[in-house]
């Protein structure tokens, strides 16, 4: 039975009548936020380091409180810390085992500190982790994606625009699109570490604290850059965790797109890719069904993740300086982002390393729509056209490729003269697939000799971070 005494409340000394009990449960955050242990009692060692040489604290109970707080750790990791509710958060819950530990010593672990500042401080250290985490499963699935475009630097398939098949490009550097995305995604993470690598510990509960602490020394033990500036500021502030969620849906986003891209290249009516059976479900009454679960999933869990960006920026709205108890609502979104997006990245990584192309079809599709038209006008602009002019003249061609049912390179010569006279037999080396993929020989182009150059820059800017 839990215990409903005020006195038993670390702040219950104002309080004359127990917690309701349906209230206590529905205030309480350690069924969440007990995941961030590790990171307090991190904190709580520096912050007692920080305490004992500024003699706050004296050398053998700072000793006291670091040994109790690594055996509580012990204990957590092991799984035999029993957590309480009546103790609200994951703060409490250490603090309360350590004075049962240690004794009365255990208590002055929190001279200096409050537990809004220490929440803060625990989370930018949870969430510094997390990013570093998530840049290398960005990373591992770029080098998946690298491995897949050398491959395939010289497998031709459609582009599209509106869906429409437009011009021959190489799968190759189709993937070298999606790595180039992750890049940008890389980056925004690393941006967002050095803005969150700001310690708000010693800010107390919102106008800092009469002891003379180092707030400095206590930042250089925990590996954050410096102490916050403002103490109000830093208690109330969550721009980091609604930065993080932002890039997280961008990130989202571009793994949505990719899945879109394979739902379709994996169907029977593109048949492009083929997906391993490792990654893919069947149908409970269809047997011939192969179902590509896991983009379709991936491409579900972004609309997740943008959920949780509005619910914190609408949880922030309104909150007037400084710390309330509605920023408790933080958490759980930003957990759920960080662990969405750990796992849609991870099965991107291993999927994407299995995932192998159907050469032929591709070339097939490729050759349909009259992806090489554009060539076409090119090279009547270069025979003295002006470029409006060719469009029209290319124009006309594909119209009568469309009634004969053939592509322009299955043209004849003389069909092809009837449009400009200025058409000789050399057009048909503009008129292949791989002519027309070669012809975009410069960075950034789809040429398989630049593919293969932009692969070793792109391995070049991730061995060098």
């Amino acid at each position: 039975m839990q215990d409903s005494n005020p006195s038993s409340k670390p702040w219950a000394g104002r309080f004359n009548e127990p917690t309701d009990a349906f209230v206590e449960a529905f205030t309480a955050s350690v069924d969440f936020d007990r995941r961030l242990y590790r990171y307090d009692i991190q904190g709580s060692i520096a912050h007692a380091t920080m305490l004992a040489r500024q003699g706050i604290l004296t050398e053998p109970e700072r000793d006291a409180i670091v040994a109790g707080l690594e055996a509580v750790r012990a204990r957590i990791d092991a799984g035999t810390f029993v957590w309480s509710i009546p103790l609200e958060d994951v703060h409490m819950n250490v603090e309360s085992a350590l004075t049962q530990d240690i004794g009365s010593i255990g208590k002055k672990l929190h001279t200096g500190r409050s537990r809004n500042d220490q929440v803060a401080t625990d989370v930018r250290l949870w969430l510094r982790d997390e990013i570093e985490t998530i840049r290398a499963e960005i990373q591992r699935l770029q080098l998946a994606l690298l491995d897949l475009a050398e491959r395939e630097a010289d497998t031709i398939l459609p582009g599209f625009t509106h869906l429409q098949v437009a011009q021959p490009i190489t799968f190759g550097h189709h993937m070298l699109a999606w790595f180039e995305m992750l890049d940008r995604d890389s980056e925004r993470l690393a941006d967002c570490r050095r803005r969150l690598n700001v310690m708000p510990l010693g800010a107390a509960a919102l106008a800092g604290t009469t002891y003379p602490i180092d707030r400095h020394y206590t930042a250089q033990l925990l590996g954050f850059d410096r102490p916050a500036e403002n103490s109000l500021d830093a208690v109330s502030d969550r721009d980091f965790a609604i930065e993080f969620t932002a890039d997280a849906a961008i990130l989202m986003m571009h793994l949505s797109r990719f899945s879109e891209e394979l739902i379709l290249w994996s169907s029977a009516q593109f048949g492009f890719v083929d997906l391993s059976d490792s990654f893919c479900t069947g149908s409970s009454i269809m047997p011939q069904k192969k179902n590509p679960d896991v983009p379709e999933l991936v491409r579900g869990k972004s609309g997740r993740i943008f959920g949780h960006l509005m619910g914190l920026l609408t949880l922030m709205k309104a909150q007037p300086l400084a710390y309330n108890k509605d920023n408790q609502e933080d958490k759980e979104p930003l957990f759920d982002s960080v662990d969405n997006l750990k796992g849609s990245l991870k099965v991107y990584a291993d999927m994407m390393a299995k995932v192998s192309c159907n050469r032929e079809r591709m070339r097939a599709a490729a050759k349909q729509g009259f992806s090489t038209a554009t060539d076409l006008a090119d090279y009547l602009v270069r025979k003295g056209i002006p470029f409006r002019d060719a469009h029209e003249i290319v124009g006309k061609a594909v119209a009568l490729g469309v009634r004969e049912g053939r592509d322009l390179a299955e043209l004849t010569l003389a069909e092809l003269q009837q449009f400009s006279p200025e058409i000789g037999e050399d057009v048909f080396e503009v008129l292949t697939l791989e002519g027309s993929v070669a012809a975009r020989d410069h960075i950034g182009g789809t040429a398989p000799v630049q593919v293969r150059a932009a692969i070793g820059r792109a391995r070049e800017r991730l061995a060098h971070g």
